[in-house]
């Protein structure tokens, strides 16, 4: 695989940028100074406790709340894929995963998105019979047909078990190389997504810390929030990989540049 950082593009203009975001409802403010740009090929995660704005943050970028200051910034004629964090669908409401698909978009090729996240074969089931992690793949198809610049996923693991969490983040990663697409995740995975992303955002209603993983993972505000426990765990592995390990653990090979 490509190593992630080589797939961000530092020097492109950002598909979309938030500059000193702030978001109050009323007399309370949930969200204040917020910056964040994601570009063509790039990964970036938005982490933090429940309530620290994270959500607020997505939905100003996406242009469904308006900032009470500062300013959103999209690239002209950017195309968005949008993944929420759950769905909710009647199950009295007899509707095949196809079916589902083309209400969002009845001229997108379902069958081509189904293959591409690797679940073809559900096209014909009723959604209500298919797997968790089946519901989120779809859910990126869905995201997909839309032929995005940028895919927001909102927990795109939510409800998925251990092995199929993996699988979902390998998948965001190949559809990033093949695409070249950016990509906001929002996630509490820290332990996996911190080792999926090119570029971590810490909130904490507003920007506690943010940069690469294994600075961010260090940084005394990221501690403070998660604990030193969790923090000293967090396996940030990123170099750029081209040697082997072999069954003794030695590097073989080892013409890497070790971060």
């Amino acid at each position: 695989m490509i190593d992630a950082i080589q797939n961000a593009k530092p020097s492109a203009r950002p598909l979309i940028e938030a500059k000193g975001v702030e978001v109050a409802y009323g007399k309370r403010t949930v969200l204040a100074g917020a910056n964040v740009a994601v570009r063509p090929g790039e990964i970036v995660t938005l982490i933090g406790p429940n309530g620290a704005g994270k959500t607020t943050l997505v939905r100003a970028l996406l242009g469904l709340v308006k900032p009470t200051r500062g300013e959103v910034t999209r690239k002209p004629g950017l195309r968005i894929g949008y993944m929420p964090q759950r769905l909710n669908i009647d199950p009295a409401l007899p509707i095949t995963v196809k079916r589902f698909l083309q209400l969002g978009a009845p001229k997108g090729d379902c069958e081509t998105a189904l293959g591409e996240v690797n679940v073809g074969h559900v096209s014909d089931q009723p959604m209500q019979a298919i797997s968790g992690g089946e519901l989120q793949r779809v859910m990126l198809a869905r995201a997909l047909l839309r032929e995005p610049d940028l895919l927001v996923l909102d927990e795109p693991v939510q409800g998925v078990d251990i092995t199929g969490q993996a699988e979902v983040y390998r998948l965001i990663q190949d559809i990033r190389e093949q695409r070249g697409v950016g990509v906001v995740m929002v996630s509490h995975d820290l332990h996996v997504v911190m080792a999926q992303t090119d570029h971590v955002v810490c909130l904490n209603h507003h920007v506690c810390c943010a940069g690469h993983p294994e600075a961010v993972s260090r940084h005394p505000e990221f501690v403070a929030l998660f604990g030193d426990e969790i923090a000293s765990t967090l396996a940030v592995y990123a170099h750029h990989h081209d040697h082997e390990h072999g069954l003794d653990g030695h590097v073989h090979g080892d013409n890497c540049d070790h971060d």
